[in-house]
């Protein structure tokens, strides 16, 4: 019987199913690419903003006394700006995902908002031919505003085209394609490519290219048919859909599992962000969501890639960038082992072992960073340290949250949780890029035992709280809620993975 599942399972994997996520994903890829570009030209567009505000003389930066570059406040002031528009684009557009996704569909959204990619990108390509710092703040508004709307896009509509038993692989993708974008910008960021003087703007004008190719693809996928069917009441083009994505097959199953969606949504009405926020009946799932997604961030992943090169430079590495290239690469790697793992071992385990390992990780770069100057060889323990928390990032906390706010919530309230989450994460992401600098200034070499201590509690709550929901519908997880709401007596304490997913027929 198992095999024979197994059959049905992979008969569903269609061309068609690889092309739509492969599409989608490229929104997912510019966003990755967005994150990691800014970093490799930061003195050469420093030095160009300098010049634009006439603060630069004879072509070098003012010295603050000890040989190390140091920009004017003005400049400083820009760069930070440039660096950080980014997040606060993303947390406004981050609102509009529920809407953008249920207007006309998740393809049209997805089609729409890649209008704002392109004018982003050609602001940035064309930074020399005006104001340079002013069109590269604006055109990182506008891609950061095309990302918070993107990363709520690409997977909604990736978890709900993708088949039961794949849909955690394919929601890992989204993970896959940000950090592949990442390492692309890093390595055509280096010097002798696109990191220099001359093609900086092109560097980060590529921004919106991925925009351009999903824009002619996506008229060749299929849209989401729990879209068609739950939303649109469109049942017969749903039908057709279904059969585009996972071929000829019988679709009685998946019809019936969505007409119950369906059912239970009529139930529940349209639900919007202030109505989700104040019901009680999904205070559960959005309180896990919002966990996960703080977890991801707050779990110190930017501030170790903030942290990553001066800590190269101290071991000797002659090319640190190169060091750095190599993190991305890592990350790559680990991403591709959690797309392997995700339906085999679950997302609660996964980010489990994840959560523990980097919570280790953190107290071996302590130890590594406290006895550095007493030890050279402490040094290579900090970059061990970092290697193998951006491993553990990977494997679970990092992709999972992504997609599992899809998978714990029915169609109804599924977008609202999403743009909701999705401000979380953004939100999250800029208080760390903006207050980690101060932290490190006043922690110095214990600055990671804060992180420590977050991740340890980041642990328990997944242990405690989150369920597992591998194998399972979106009817079925959206019952565990209702049923633990209900049933659970005041005062009980969390129960068990088990106790929480009792009478589950594929637990």
């Amino acid at each position: 019987d198992s095999t024979r599942e197994e059959m049905e399972c992979v008969k569903q994997i269609s061309g068609t199913l690889i092309l739509a996520v492969f599409t989608a994903a490229l929104g997912s890829l510019q966003y990755g690419y967005s994150l990691g570009v800014i970093n490799a030209p930061q003195k050469i567009i420093e030095r160009h903003y300098g010049r634009t505000l006439g603060v630069l003389l004879n072509e070098s930066f003012f010295s603050n006394g000890s040989g190390i570059e140091d920009p004017h406040p003005s400049v400083r002031m820009y760069w930070s700006l440039s660096v950080s528009i980014f997040s606060i684009g993303g947390v406004f557009s981050s609102f509009l995902v529920g809407w953008a996704g249920d207007v006309r569909g998740r393809i049209t959204g997805m089609l729409a908002v890649n209008i704002l990619a392109v004018v982003g990108g050609l602001l940035m390509g064309l930074a020399k031919m005006g104001p340079g710092h002013i069109m590269v703040i604006a055109g990182r508004a506008v891609m950061g505003f095309y990302c918070g709307l993107s990363s709520g896009l690409v997977p909604m509509y990736i978890g709900e085209i993708a088949p039961t038993a794949y849909r955690g692989a394919l929601g890992t993708l989204h993970q896959l394609a940000i950090v592949s974008g990442i390492l692309i910008s890093q390595v055509i960021g280096l010097d002798f490519l696109l990191g220099n003087t001359t093609m900086w703007p092109l560097l980060l004008g590529l921004s919106g290219a991925p925009a351009i190719l999903q824009s002619f693809l996506l008229p060749f996928c299929p849209e989401s048919p729990r879209y068609l069917y739950i939303k649109a009441g469109k049942e017969e083009e749903a039908q057709k859909c279904l059969k585009r994505l996972r071929g000829e097959y019988d679709t009685t199953k998946d019809m019936a599992e969505m007409k119950k969606e369906k059912e239970e949504a009529k139930k529940e009405k349209k639900v919007s962000i202030l109505q989700l926020l104040r019901s009680s009946r999904y205070r559960q799932p959005l309180f896990v969501a919002f966990m996960m997604h703080i977890s991801q961030q707050f779990s110190g992943v930017n501030a170790i890639f903030y942290y990553s090169t001066s800590i190269f430079e101290k071991a000797g590495v002659t090319q640190p960038v190169y060091a750095t290239i190599g993190v991305g690469v890592i990350n790559t790697i680990f991403t591709l082992v959690s797309v392997m793992l995700v339906d085999r071992a679950g997302r609660r385990t996964l980010c489990l072992v994840g959560l523990a390992g980097m919570c280790i990780c953190t107290v071996i770069m302590t130890v590594g960073l406290v006895y550095l100057d007493t030890y050279a060889w402490m040094s290579y323990v900090s970059m061990t340290g970092i290697f193998l928390f951006v491993c553990f990032f990977e494997i679970g906390p990092g992709p999972i949250p992504w997609f599992i706010v899809a998978e714990l919530f029915s169609q109804g309230p599924r977008p609202a949780a999403i743009a909701l989450a999705c401000c979380c994460n953004w939100t999250s992401n800029f208080i760390i890029g903006m207050s980690f600098p101060y932290i490190e200034a006043l922690c110095g070499n214990y600055v990671f035992i804060i992180f420590t201590v977050l991740l340890f509690c980041f642990t328990m709550f997944t242990y405690c709280r989150v369920p597992e929901t591998k194998g399972k519908t979106f009817e079925e997880i959206s019952a565990e809620f209702r049923r633990r709401r209900h049933t659970a007596p005041a005062g009980l304490k969390t129960a068990t993975e088990m106790e929480y997913l009792a009478g589950s027929t594929d637990a």
